[in-house]
């Protein structure tokens, strides 16, 4: 059998196009992957600017009971640290020298009061000078102010508390020796509900904010401006809110801060003059803010906060930022980042400006809740 001549010449074409197509396979570059990034997409969202500032809990009103006459302190009539109520006795001084001046100063008035009486009678008749009736009524009312007087004083042997409150420690015990404007108080009384909170603000934040409201770019916040919560030392939240009453009209020279006051219901008496407590304030509504989160900005060598985004065309940009407080998780952006932009948060590690890139969903950011920013958003300074 003679085989066809035209055969080995098909087989040697088929073998000599199958070696220069691997030849041409294995000289061929591996198409590039690019590298891969998740991406937050920002928007716009309303948020309640809040400021947490330090401050101590003060009385809301404080009286020291003081004497005023001379005596011996006969009874104690109060349990310290208890309520007591206004116009309470709390101490009894010996009287008995006031009480007899008063029966003197009484027969003196019934005397002078007979003789005016009498000359009333005698000056219509003539009987009398009407210079001695005019000095007879003139010694009948200095009788009058004696006896007022010494009213008054034996009234001042009972020692009652001006305000209703919780009254401390007594500083004297029966048989003390007591006068007449002394300067240690006998004890102190303090109304403790409600109670007053006050509060620092540096006057860089207050000129700031005044700003950002003038300018619009922050909302008062409406009726709930005034309105203060306070964390108490243990980290925990007081359960009534407070009410913004005032703010100091000078800065203190030595700290730069402005006082602010608040007053709280202390039905319970939970707070105590002189605990330290944050308090914090709304002090306005941010109605287009940018929240980015925090893993997508990072701060290069000067310190200045930036962050890598994707543009149109799947290529990095690199921003620099202005961001000075911080909400929960998020940074608060105002300058650097807009409504829209992709801002990576997952492989920044991987990529760098100008690279174009493969860009996904991020991962490793919850979804931002606009309504809970809104309500509860706690923004500190930048550094806290």
């Amino acid at each position: 059998m003679r085989l066809n001549p035209v055969f080995p010449a098909l087989v040697t074409a088929a073998v000599l196009t199958a070696l220069l197509s691997g030849c041409q396979q294995e000289e061929a570059p591996p198409a590039a992957q690019l590298p891969q990034v998740g991406v937050v997409t920002l928007q716009p969202q309303a948020f309640t600017l809040t400021s947490e500032l330090p401050g101590r809990t003060s009385a809301y009103r404080i009286a020291e009971v003081r004497p005023q006459v001379n005596g011996i302190i006969l009874k104690r009539l109060f349990t310290e640290g208890r309520e007591v109520k206004a116009g309470q006795q709390l101490y009894q001084i010996d009287a008995s020298t006031y009480e007899a001046t008063l029966k003197s100063a009484q027969a003196s008035l019934q005397s002078s009061k007979s003789l005016a009486d009498r000359y009333k009678l005698l000056v219509d008749e003539q009987a009398v000078s009407r210079q001695e009736f005019d000095e007879a009524q003139a010694k009948r009312l200095q009788a009058e102010a004696v006896v007022q007087s010494a009213q008054i004083d034996l009234r001042y042997t009972k020692v009652l508390a001006p305000i209703s409150g919780r009254i401390g420690r007594s500083a004297i015990t029966e048989g003390a020796l007591v006068s007449n404007g002394q300067s240690s108080a006998m004890a102190v009384i303090q109304q403790l509900d409600p109670i007053y909170v006050d509060v620092t603000q540096s006057s860089v934040a207050m000129l700031k904010l005044r700003r950002e409201l003038a300018s619009g770019q922050l909302q008062k916040a409406s009726d709930n401006a005034a309105r203060v919560k306070l964390i108490l030392e243990d980290g925990s939240e007081y359960a009534e809110l407070g009410q913004l009453e005032f703010s100091e009209v000078s800065v203190d020279e030595g700290t730069g801060s402005v006082t602010l006051r608040a007053v709280f219901p202390n039905p319970n008496h939970d707070l105590l003059p002189g605990m330290f407590v944050h308090a914090q304030l709304q002090a306005g509504v941010n109605s287009q803010a940018i929240l980015a989160p925090q893993q997508g900005v990072t701060r290069d060598l000067k310190g200045q906060p930036t962050a890598l985004v994707v543009n149109q065309d799947n290529k990095v940009e690199l921003r620099e930022l202005k961001a000075d407080r911080t909400i929960g998780n998020q940074w608060l952006i105002n300058e650097g980042l807009n409504s829209g932009d992709r801002l990576i948060t997952e492989g920044l590690q991987f990529v760098k400006p100008g690279d174009e890139v493969s860009v996904s969903e991020a991962r490793n950011v919850q979804a931002a809740k606009p309504t809970l920013a809104a309500t509860s958003g706690k923004a500190r300074g930048q550094g806290e």
